[in-house]
């Protein structure tokens, strides 16, 4: 394992590591011992009793966070017509279909989020061995394949993050900036915890969030008490 350096050492050194922190006070901590010299954003991990080679257990969606990313996104639209017309009002960076194809094929991904009309796919499934390990193929599950462009364009340009769970029964997700005030990320952080406990599959048994913890960029993660129910 690479050796952390100096100040991640000492970051941690202001951890109780054996301790779940209330997520205000949590929050403060990871805000506070912040050493990036970037705004680093904010990340929420959880670590869940999942079994993702089972269907319904292998979660996967998207929210629309109360105060955004901090990050607005580079949105890609695959639409015709009226439809293509509607991606560029709403203030898509990118429109178009073959020739974004061609494009894509040729190396270029200068984007974040890719949309498209159902009737777009058959021509994105000649760019899905591109799209896919990048995490950028279009699903009806997060909602980026869709007929109301408008809105969608509107929501991942300005706070909507997708989750999906990884083969360990992990789901990250990024919930702001370090440079927000501690209100805002409690909020966010709130919104995608009581999704994921929303969408707690009735065939889990035992306990469903194992470990909840949050972090910057590059700093050490710090664990969230979980509200008792």
């Amino acid at each position: 394992m690479a050796k952390k350096g100096k100040k991640y050492t000492e970051a941690l050194s202001k951890i109780d590591r054996s301790k779940a922190y209330p997520l205000a006070e949590a929050v403060d901590l990871v805000k506070s011992i912040s050493f990036e010299k970037f705004d680093a954003s904010v990340e929420l991990a959880f670590n869940l009793n999942l079994d993702p080679r089972k269907a319904e257990q292998n979660l996967r969606g998207a929210l629309v966070l109360p105060h955004g990313t901090g990050k607005t996104k580079r949105v890609l639209v695959f639409a015709k017509g009226d439809k293509a017309k509607e991606a560029e009002e709403a203030g898509a960076d990118f429109v178009g279909d073959d020739d974004l194809v061609e494009k894509i094929k040729g190396g270029w991904f200068e984007f974040d989020v890719v949309i498209a009309t159902p009737d777009m796919m058959a021509t994105l499934g000649k760019i899905g061995r591109l799209l896919g390990p990048k995490g950028l193929m279009p699903n009806p599950k997060t909602g980026t394949v869709t007929m109301d462009i408008a809105k969608t364009v509107t929501e991942s340009k300005g706070g909507k993050i997708t989750y999906r769970v990884d083969k360990f029964g992990n789901i990250q997700a990024v919930v702001g900036k370090v440079s927000f005030d501690t209100d805002k990320l409690v909020e966010n952080i709130k919104a995608v915890i009581d999704t994921i406990k929303r969408i707690k599959p009735s065939t889990v048994k035992g306990v469903y969030m194992k470990n909840v913890a949050i972090a910057s960029s590059m700093g050490p993660g710090v664990k969230v008490e979980l509200e008792k129910k």
